[in-house]
């Protein structure tokens, strides 16, 4: 039943403060928070990041640079900036911005001496003139080795400041092997390389830093992170809210739904956990809270929410923009694949929202609390053209940096022109500013990850790894397939299971150190194959390494969202992130459902309606079973023996077997026949 003092409770229409939500952003979000800097080099980085962002506005409409003078442009300013706004250690966060003889404008002469030589390292090769460079591959000069040992170093030094060590340990640990290659054990062992032979590979070819995620950085990523900041900016993010609070309001534990849907249509331009988070946690969570949600509880929903942001068409971050690269697609193919899973999981978030709310009989918002919704159309509408209009391109099938160019072009039109949110010049050039902000960490491990990239492609590990990897599902199926009464199973689909299992394991393990954007990369370059090896589809391979390493940022020890979530709420961060794994947990789920049955990324090979009407239906009944079993709540509370065997038969409808979706079925049938008992014996209120 209600509880009483909820009717006691009025809140607030939820109005969102662009200014107070970017203070929580760096506040919250390591890979922007900056140095304090006094006002010369404040001046000098805002004026950088503004030529950046420029520099990528006007290329993305005008014409793309040649590849490797674009991509060296882009490294070079995104480098010097890491030096100048990322102190060595975190103590540098807390010194004042005061010059001294060894700290010329509060930043030190070292970092000065980093940012120039990085520029220096990085443009040596772009200004090399194509032809002579076709001849100094596999040859390399003093010079090159000298600049190229030294792009090395600053790339790691760089990754380090601005997303930690994990990323710069793993890219030491693959290029140890590729010089060591004559000492490794087994299969493992490769002729090696010399350290020249190495810089030359990494540095003077487009396999390395040079490579394909920097290329998408550089090209697709930067231009559709400007185009989220002005979209938000120009007030689309809050219509979205509105819209939001108007759709799921009304039902119960409303601010909860809210977030769920505010962050789903968020996330379609924001692409970022952590800004997804702040920016519609900054109104939600205190909602929840003050509703009667526990705090740990009403972080972990936005946090599992806006994990979204980075599956959710058409932005994705820039997981779409790199499977464009890798897989050779055009782009409306990897958006058309990505909804289903998207609203999977954003169903998995709703239901076990919808069930503790229930639980605990939390009452949605009253019509007093709710927004006019008529009244924000009208006064929002101009701010969904720009995101009309670049959708409209994308689907033409024009390249994403033209549709972006149109996009972040119609923002500031909108901002200019409409007068209930106008933006001024000075607001436009923050804007630039604060987009390139989100270059540089990215932009860093990008490059760092072209090491590691470039080491694959010299070494061969990646298929190597991939053979390890079946070969021990393949004797681990073999064992438990024939303990397995009734061959429920194939040891074919038993293989390729517990290849899944160790694959999204190791996807979750790397992406709590890393970037999700770099742990794509890295796990689609090495993990990806050995799906490829059982006959997974590369669509559906490569979504599934992506969808796993998301999670990361839900999955404590490292669940930077769910902390950023925590740190709003005052909640406990290590309960928070528990809590955000286990609202997540569809998204656990839906990976495995779309590899047994493809049919579910719509574009899949083989596809058919029947199939996909069938793994939706399979997928959204486990998602539901699994949420219930969680929570503790169905359409009555859930006894023991009830949770149990709703959480066996989530995981068997994953299965591809009949046999064992019959039996999840079966499963299912008495706990569901207890539950309408119990209903009609003591209804729920609404």
């Amino acid at each position: 039943m209600t509880d009483p003092q909820q009717d006691q409770v009025h809140l607030d229409p939820l109005e969102l403060d662009e200014a107070k939500a970017r203070e929580l952003e760096e506040k919250f979000d390591s890979e922007i928070r900056f140095r304090p800097l006094s006002r010369f080099p404040g001046l000098l980085v805002g004026g950088l990041l503004v030529i950046l962002s420029v520099f990528h506005y006007y290329t993305a409409g005008f014409g793309l640079l040649p590849e490797m003078l674009h991509r060296g442009i882009h490294l070079s300013f995104v480098l010097a900036l890491v030096f100048l706004v990322f102190p060595f250690s975190k103590r540098g966060y807390h010194e004042p911005a005061t010059s001294r003889w060894y700290r010329p404008f509060g930043i030190t002469v070292l970092d000065w001496l980093l940012a120039l030589w990085a520029v220096m390292s990085v443009m040596h090769v772009p200004l090399i003139p194509l032809d002579e460079l076709a001849f100094r591959v596999g040859n390399p000069t003093t010079a090159d080795v000298v600049f190229g040992g030294a792009l090395i170093l600053l790339l790691l030094e760089a990754t380090r400041r601005s997303v930690g060590w994990p990323l710069p340990i793993i890219a030491v640990i693959f290029m140890t092997y590729a010089i060591f290659g004559t000492h490794m054990p087994g299969i493992l062992l490769h002729p090696g390389a010399s350290l020249s032979q190495l810089i030359d590979h990494l540095y003077l070819t487009t396999q390395g830093i040079y490579g394909i995620a920097l290329g998408v950085v550089a090209t697709y990523v930067f231009h559709f992170v400007l185009f989220g900041v002005f979209a938000t900016r120009i007030g689309l993010g809050q219509l979205f809210l509105d819209c939001a609070a108007w759709v799921a309001g009304r039902y119960a534990g409303g601010p909860a739904k809210i977030s769920i849907f505010g962050s789903a249509l968020f996330g379609m331009i924001s692409g970022s956990s952590v800004a997804n988070t702040v920016t519609v946690g900054s109104l939600t969570i205190p909602a929840m809270i003050k509703l009667g949600y526990k705090r740990p509880f009403a972080a972990a929903v936005e946090a599992a929410a806006s994990t979204g942001g980075q599956i959710t068409p058409p932005i994705m971050g820039a997981a779409a923009f790199l499977m464009i690269e890798f897989l050779g697609l055009p782009y409306t193919t990897i958006i058309l694949a990505a909804i289903v899973p998207a609203f999977m999981h954003f169903f998995g978030v709703l239901m076990q929202v919808h069930f503790e709310a229930k639980r605990n009989g939390l009452r949605g918002l009253r019509p007093d609390e709710m927004p006019d919704v008529k009244a924000a159309l009208k006064r929002d509408w101009p701010t969904i053209i720009p995101l009309v209009v670049l959708v409209g391109i994308l689907l033409s099938g024009y390249t994403p940096y033209l549709a972006a160019f149109w996009g972040i072009t119609l923002c500031i039109a909108v901002g200019l022109l409409n007068p209930r949110n106008r933006l001024s010049i000075p607001e436009i050039f923050a804007g630039l500013r604060d987009g390139a902000k989100y270059a540089l960490a990215v932009g860093a491990a990008a490059a760092t990850v072209g090491i590691i990239v470039g080491v694959v492609t010299l070494t061969g590990v990646g298929f190597k790894i991939s053979y390890i990897v079946t070969s021990t599902a393949g004797d681990m199926a073999q064992w438990i397939g024939t303990a397995m009464p009734g061959g429920w199973l194939s040891i074919s689909a038993l293989t390729l299971l517990f290849t899944l299992i160790m694959t999204g394991i190791v996807c979750i393990l790397m992406g709590c150190g890393i970037p999700t954007t770099a742990n794509y990369i890295i796990m689609a370059t090495i993990a990806a194959p050995a799906l490829g090896l059982l006959g997974i589809e590369p669509i559906v391979a490569h979504f599934f390494v992506f969808y796993y390493g998301v999670l990361a940022d839900i999955t404590p020890p490292v669940a930077l969202a769910a902390y950023a979530a925590a740190g709003m709420a005052g909640a406990d961060p290590f309960k928070t992130g528990n809590i955000a794994f286990r609202l997540g947990l569809g998204k656990v789920l839906v990976p495995f459902v779309f590899v047994f049955s493809p049919s579910l990324l719509l574009v899949a090979k083989g596809f058919t309606w029947p199939d996909f009407v069938l793994a939706f239906a399979g997928c959204a009944i486990g998602i539901t079973c699994l949420g219930a079993a969680f929570s503790g709540f169905m359409l009555v509370r859930t006894k023991a023996w009830e949770r149990a065997l709703l959480a066996i038969a989530s995981l068997l409808l994953v299965a591809p077997e009949l046999y064992s979706t019959l039996a999840g079925a079966a499963l299912i049938a008495p706990v569901l026949m207890h539950q309408i008992a119990g209903f009609r014996r003591a209804p729920v209120a609404a």
